[in-house]
């Protein structure tokens, strides 16, 4: 059984994803063509990758779910999929993810309320997005979410 963590921006993802790695759990590391954040490790955080780099990935047939965001791409490979027990998607990932694969996790959606997830990303003052953007599109994009085993609405988990 592998765990999928799923949420909205800000939801506290990468925070439970490390609680569980901390209980000894490997992670499933994403790519991105996004340049890092503040803090964020190569080969830990992400594989940071070049456009073109992630194209190939894709095209080679190695990418199980990718999506684009903001212009930038993000996306699981079927060997970091196989690999971990605990990995972090987005909604649209998991839409894209075939039922075999989905069958074999327990999806752990995080609905935090949306002032605290505003506060966040307003502490994290992250240059390369707009906050207002991303609470517009995570409304959009989890207008009816339903494809979760467990709901999380606490932010204080």
């Amino acid at each position: 059984m592998k765990l999928i963590v799923v949420g909205k921006a800000a939801a506290g993802k990468d925070h439970l994803k490390k609680k569980i790695e901390n209980k000894g759990f490997k992670s499933g590391i994403s790519y991105t063509t996004r340049q890092p954040r503040q803090n964020e490790k190569e080969g830990e955080d992400y594989y940071f990758v070049s456009e073109k780099q992630f194209d190939q990935i894709i095209e080679s047939g190695q990418m199980l779910e990718w999506m684009e965001f903001n212009n930038w791409k993000y996306g699981l490979s079927i060997e970091e999929f196989e690999k971990a027990d605990v990995m972090i998607m987005s909604k649209d990932g998991l839409d894209m993810l075939p039922k075999a694969y989905r069958d074999r996790c327990l999806v752990i959606y995080l609905d935090i309320p949306r002032m605290t997830r505003v506060q966040r990303l307003n502490d994290r003052n992250d240059v390369n997005d707009s906050i207002w953007r991303r609470m517009s599109t995570d409304d959009e994009q989890f207008d009816k979410f339903s494809d979760f085993d467990i709901r999380i609405k606490n932010e204080d988990f």
